[in-house]
């Protein structure tokens, strides 16, 4: 069995998650990025995405984070992020409506009040909650 670290993930609002996990991949802004537990420390800014990781009995989870920050210790990944939610609370309705207002926006070539570099960030945030709550057995 691999050694565990524990891994937690903590919104404004309250924690998503904290439990051991054999390794964690989250969506570093210059990257991908794993830690296995004796990782050497760091510290990174995350882009909205999904953080999938193996629990303590070897199950591939995943949720979604819409950005934030990541500390990697030898024993310990936390999560600050500014929203996350487990697949199971992904509200897919929803996904699907902001990916359609985000589309509208891009479509919209001059117009004055239409910010364009929010608009498709938001419509990358839908795309991944959408895939995420797509994806079985997670």
């Amino acid at each position: 069995m691999a050694e565990l670290l524990k891994l937690e993930v903590v919104t404004p609002e309250k924690y998503v998650i904290s439990e051991d996990v054999e390794i964690v991949m989250a969506p570093g802004t210059l990257g991908e990025f794993g830690v296995l537990s004796g990782h050497t420390p760091f510290l990174t800014s995350l882009k909205p995405g999904k953080i999938n990781y193996k629990d303590a009995s070897g199950k591939e989870k995943a949720l979604f984070v819409s950005g934030g920050f990541s500390e990697a210790l030898p024993d310990k990944v936390t999560i600050l992020a500014e929203s996350a939610e487990r697949r199971r609370d992904i509200d897919i309705d929803r996904a699907r409506a902001a990916l359609e207002r985000a589309q509208k926006r891009l479509a919209q070539e001059k117009a004055d009040n239409v910010n364009f570099e929010r608009a498709k960030i938001a419509m990358y945030r839908a795309i991944e909650r959408i895939k995420i709550a797509e994806t079985r057995g997670l």
